[in-house]
Parts: C-alpha cells; sequence; structure tokens
C-alpha cells in the first residue's frame, strides 16, 4: 500500500464523524466550532449539523493527523495549522489555548469541476457583456484585482478569468494554499511553505513572488495578497509583467485600492506613503467587486471599476464601468440582478482595436472607440 493510500485511509477514520459532509458535493465548507459544534455551507448559506466528533482529544487527534501528513507541526507554541487533503480541500486549524472554544477546523472542500465564465454567466454572477468585456481585458494584458469580503467567490472568479489567458503564455501561479487549476498546459504552481516551530523551511508568498520574476512569466497570478508582497507584486505590473490577476479583501473598489496600498507598507522596504499610492494608482487597471448574498447564498458581480491614476488632491481616480442592481427575485425565490454598462468608457477603449481583437466584441460595442 502506497504512502498516500494510508494517510488517506487513516485520515477516513479520523475524519470519519464528517465523512459524509466530505462526500457531498453540494457542501463547498465545513466548520468545526468544537467537537460537538459543526456548521456547513451549501448553496452560499451556513447550516447546523447535527454530526459530531466523540470527544475534544479525537477532534484534536484528526487535527494532528492531518499535520502529521503534510509535515507540520500543531501544538501550544506553534497553534495554527495551514493544510491540503489529499484532493485538494483546503484545511485551517486552530487550537488551544489561542482557541478558547475548544479546537477549531474549517475545511474548505476542492471543487471537482473549475467553474468557467460562462458557468457563473447561467448562476446570474455576470451578463454577457460583463463577461465578454472581461475576457477582452484580460487578454489586453490589464491588471485585474478582484475584490470581496470572505466566501465572496473571488477565487472562483479568479480561476474562471484565467481561461481568457492565451493557451501560449507561461503563467506562474502563486498562492499560500493551491486552489487554482488552470487549463493551460505552459503553468506553473508555486505553494509556499510555512516551516517549522524553529523557523526551517520557511518560504512565504514573497519569497516565492520575487522568484517567479526569474522565471521568465508571461503572466503571474497570485491567489490572494495578504501582506508585503503587496509591493513586489504592484512594482512588476509598472515594470514589465503587465496582465497580472490577484484577489484582495475589501468592500469596494477604492478600499481594494488602500488595502493593497497598505498591505505594500508591510514591506521590509521603506517607501513613503504617496509613493505607495502613486504606484498602486500606476499598477491596477481593473477592479472587479463580487458579494455574497446572505439572503440566498448567490455570488454576484456588483461593480466593474476603471482605476487611472490620481487627482489633484493625490487621491485615487476610478470610475464604474460596470454596476449592478437587484431587480426582483426567481420563481424559486433566487435574487436577480442585472450588471449593466454605466454608459463609461475605460481609458484603453481604443486597444482591442490596435491589438486585433475587434472580432471578439459582441455585446460591448458602446464601451470600445475606433
Amino acid at each position: 500500500m502506497s504512502r498516500q493510500a494510508i494517510f488517506e485511509a487513516s485520515l477516513r477514520y479520523f475524519l470519519e464523524p464528517i465523512g459524509p459532509l466530505l462526500d457531498d458535493d453540494s457542501v463547498t465548507e465545513i466548520m468545526v466550532n468544537g467537537f460537538d459544534d459543526i456548521y456547513i455551507e451549501r448553496r452560499g448559506k451556513l447550516e447546523h449539523t447535527d454530526r459530531q466528533f466523540a470527544s475534544e482529544d479525537a477532534l484534536l487527534s484528526a487535527v494532528h493527523n492531518v499535520a502529521q501528513w503534510v509535515g507540520r507541526e500543531i501544538h501550544e507554541e506553534l497553534p495554527v495549522l495551514d493544510a491540503r487533503l489529499p484532493d485538494g480541500s483546503r484545511v485551517h486549524a486552530i487550537i488551544p489555548p489561542s482557541a478558547r472554544g475548544g479546537t477549531y477546523l474549517t475545511i474548505r472542500k476542492f471543487a471537482r469541476e473549475t467553474l468557467t465564465l460562462d458557468d457563473m454567466l447561467r448562476f446570474g454572477t455576470l451578463s454577457l457583456a460583463a463577461k465578454e468585456f472581461v475576457e477582452i481585458c484580460v487578454r489586453l494584458h490589464k491588471n485585474i484585482l478582484i475584490s470581496g469580503g470572505t466566501g465572496s467567490g473571488k477565487t472562483s472568479l479568479l480561476g474562471a478569468m484565467t481561461r481568457a489567458i492565451p493557451e501560449e503564455e507561461r503563467i506562474v501561479v502563486i498562492e499560500d494554499t493551491s486552489e487554482l487549476r488552470l487549463i493551460q498546459k505552459h503553468c506553473l504552481y508555486l505553494e509556499a511553505q510555512h516551516g517549522d516551530s524553529a523557523g526551517r523551511g520557511v518560504l512565504n508568498v514573497r519569497q516565492l513572488f520575487v522568484n517567479s520574476l526569474r522565471m521568465r512569466p508571461d503572466r503571474i497570478i497570485v491567489g490572494e495578497v495578504r501582506s508585503g508582497e503587496a509591493l513586489d507584486l504592484v512594482q512588476s505590473m509598472i515594470s514589465g509583467h503587465a496582465g497580472s490577476l490577484s484577489t484582495v479583501h475589501a468592500n469596494n473598489a477604492h478600499d481594494a485600492l488602500v488595502r493593497l496600498e497598505t498591505l505594500s507598507l508591510m514591506s521590509d522596504v521603506q517607501i513613503p506613503i504617496h509613493v505607495a499610492r502613486a504606484q498602486v494608482a500606476s499598477a491596477i487597471n481593473l477592479i472587479v467587486q463580487i458579494a455574497r448574498f446572505s439572503e440566498d447564498g448567490s455570488r454576484k458581480i456588483t461593480r466593474i471599476t476603471e482605476a487611472f491614476g490620481l487627482d489633484v488632491n493625490n487621491q485615487y481616480r476610478t470610475r464604474d464601468l460596470f454596476k449592478s442592481r437587484l431587480v426582483g427575485k426567481t420563481p424559486e425565490g433566487l435574487l436577480r440582478a442585472e450588471l449593466e454598462p454605466t454608459g463609461e468608457k475605460p481609458t484603453f477603449a481604443s486597444e482591442p482595436y490596435e491589438q486585433a481583437l475587434d472580432d471578439r466584441i459582441e455585446y460591448t460595442t458602446a464601451l470600445w472607440s475606433k
């Protein structure tokens, strides 16, 4: 029996109380708030379950089993674990004393099938015109930031948007924990390593990013910008690596830019605030805002916003190119929204014609200029 098979068998044993939830494709997230308090997310909504582990020790043993498989440690001095199950599902655990209510375990399940923009169009996440616009912007090598809250679908949208990247490009994907699966063949995946309790073996996202620049990438995809790697990403965008895509936690386009600016200042490179702001303003072309609606659990793009430099007061200049409005509900009770152009044109309105992409324009003619 292979090591992989042994681990999968032992994992099944330790996680047996939530085994049916792991097998249920309609469940996207499993949240263990204690050995006898388990929630799930299904179709965007939270549900409490009657499932439970036998005891706190049984739950803790399951966490240690996962940690052993990925070669990491979790104990009182190192109480946090980020790992991945054999099927790619992402695992996060926190144990006492940091977790005051007992061991907390969260599993974001790995989607068996990667969503496409066509899937999202069918789900009502975006409109036909917005889909076409985003695909053209990806091919134009615009730097795009996907913004949204936790669980809003940022990573799924990022993965769907990468399908617009031409097959002939060399792509480097950098993530803290690998989730993305691209359809292109020439794609390299880099994953951060957290190291042991002595700090050995650490390789963070920022270090991976610096190394990726030496790998001759046509595109760099960063799963999520969380810290000082933001400065490296921004500087690469304005120095020859256009077409990058990433995600960030923020509630709107302006906050997304400010967040990126703040994260840039967390780098060990000391730069003035006005320099960080100027670089972010030069780097980012589009912010795609996505949100999850708790009423029905749906995810929808609420705005597509262009960022175009700073004004005389050193504030970010933005304009909404697409804006969503709720227009009612379906017979099934799901929210209906229309994501439509605002009538504004982007500053790069002539580029699709200049780069011979006019054959891709069908629903967004009003957004472009010859």
